[in-house]
């Protein structure tokens, strides 16, 4: 279980880094809220999966879920560059994340 509630933790991540783009420097009031909300569930749930996770494990793999969600919205939703290069950075990250898994004594 705090395997999963990371994941969603990490979900929340994403949705929090891609709304900062859409609070236009928090000048939008609902991107705003949304983009907080989102940021307080996320940490909320982090905090909850390392009650019984590794904190190194734990953190690390919530932000490499946000990191590699975010930069795939990033491709998709914003125009942003999709080089062979960057896909295989992200592949890298989402091997590191598995391993963490794997390797985790939880």
């Amino acid at each position: 279980m705090p395997w999963l509630i990371l994941v969603i933790a990490g979900l929340f991540e994403i949705g929090w880094a891609i709304g900062l783009k859409y609070t236009d420097g928090f000048t939008r009031l609902w991107p705003t809220v949304g983009t907080l909300g989102a940021m307080l569930i996320s940490v909320v749930l982090l905090g909850l999966a390392m009650k019984s996770l590794p904190v190194g494990t734990a953190y690390a793999v919530w932000t490499g879920i946000g990191t590699v969600g975010t930069v795939i919205l990033g491709m998709v939703l914003l125009g942003e560059a999709a080089s062979a290069v960057r896909v295989v950075c992200i592949m890298l990250i989402v091997a590191g994340i598995i391993g963490l898994k794997v390797f985790s004594p939880t």
